[in-house]
């Protein structure tokens, strides 16, 4: 099993269209080395070649866009002065506005697909997407531009899977019914279906549909029907009473992404390559001691340790 999950985290790109290449000048500067040559001088406005006005970005024409973005961009700056206000969970102040803060509702593809029609800000990787074991340890990991899309997923999974000897046999991800929606509909599904099944994290699971057939019958993380042995065990509590339990920690993904968050203030500000750079080292640094507590539980269990030093003596004879 494998567990996917993203984290919307991410440095700020080209502003150019389709391109993700790092910004020349992160500081003040919206393109890349090459586009930023092409378009020195020139109106922000898209498809606009006039020149630039003194002190601004656009060209007389376009003045006015010019000036209606200043004016949003100190009013969403005020914006994030009361939302820092209103986050205060201790203190209840009648004098702030009610505010009804609503749940994401689930699956929902959350795709900032907002067509720009200027080139004022640079857009910003809209996630980052990771690929773990259920004990933790970062298989692959990718940044999604635009959207954590069925799609996007699908390609990322190919990237790392492009063999069906290669491939799980569980693909765990909080979107799993509509990654396999996706997958038959696109015709990926003949080659991930002869190996893979899809599941549900056991996190998102409960906010999903009874009432969807497909997700119910073929995304279930822990069905007691039988169709999937390998998911469920039985254990015994202290009472040495049975009881089902998940095979699998379907929640690595969250836990890693729980921990990145904590990074994520200095690593949005790095340009793409300190960002790849910074972002591996990470993920590195956690595999490395996910696997060290893997081996100090190992030495501490005598059972695993028996059965260790048996895989051992085979390998040797």
């Amino acid at each position: 099993m494998v567990v996917l999950d993203g984290i919307v985290m991410g440095p700020t790109h080209c502003a150019f269209e389709n391109c993700i290449q790092s910004i020349a000048n992160i500081q003040q500067g919206v393109f890349c080395a090459e586009h930023d040559i092409l378009h020195f001088g020139l109106c922000h406005i898209k498809n606009c070649n006039s020149p630039k006005a003194e002190n601004s970005q656009t060209c007389q024409v376009h003045q006015h866009n010019w000036q209606s973005h200043i004016i949003r961009f100190g009013q969403q700056t005020l914006l994030g002065i009361h939302r820092i206000i209103r986050h205060s969970e201790e203190e209840q102040h009648i004098w702030l506005p009610q505010v009804n803060r609503q749940q994401p509702v689930h699956d929902e593809i959350q795709a900032p697909n907002q067509q720009h029609t200027n080139y004022f800000i640079a857009p910003r990787f809209y996630c980052v997407e990771t690929i773990c074991a259920p004990c933790g340890v970062v298989i692959a990991w990718t940044k999604f531009a635009k959207a954590e899309s069925p799609t996007n997923i699908l390609e990322f999974l190919d990237s790392v899977y492009p063999t069906a000897d290669l491939q799980p046999n569980y693909v765990c991800i909080d979107k799993a019914c509509l990654l396999l929606r996706t997958a038959v509909q696109h015709g990926a599904w003949d080659v991930w279906g002869q190996t893979t099944r899809f599941i549900v994290d056991s996190y998102h699971y409960i906010n999903h549909h009874t009432t969807d057939y497909i997700c119910q019958k073929w995304c279930n993380p822990a069905p007691l029907n039988g169709s999937a042995p390998n998911l469920v065990i039985v254990e015994n509590d202290k009472q040495g009473n049975p009881h089902y339990k998940q095979a699998f920690n379907t929640q690595a993904c969250e836990q890693l992404n729980a921990w990145i968050g904590g990074f994520q203030s200095s690593v949005n500000k790095m340009n793409v390559e300190n960002f790849n750079w910074t972002m591996h080292s990470l993920l590195f640094i956690h595999t490395q001691q996910i696997i060290k507590k893997q081996q100090k539980k190992r030495n501490n269990n005598p059972v695993l340790r028996a059965e260790e030093s048996d895989e051992n003596e085979e390998i040797d004879n």
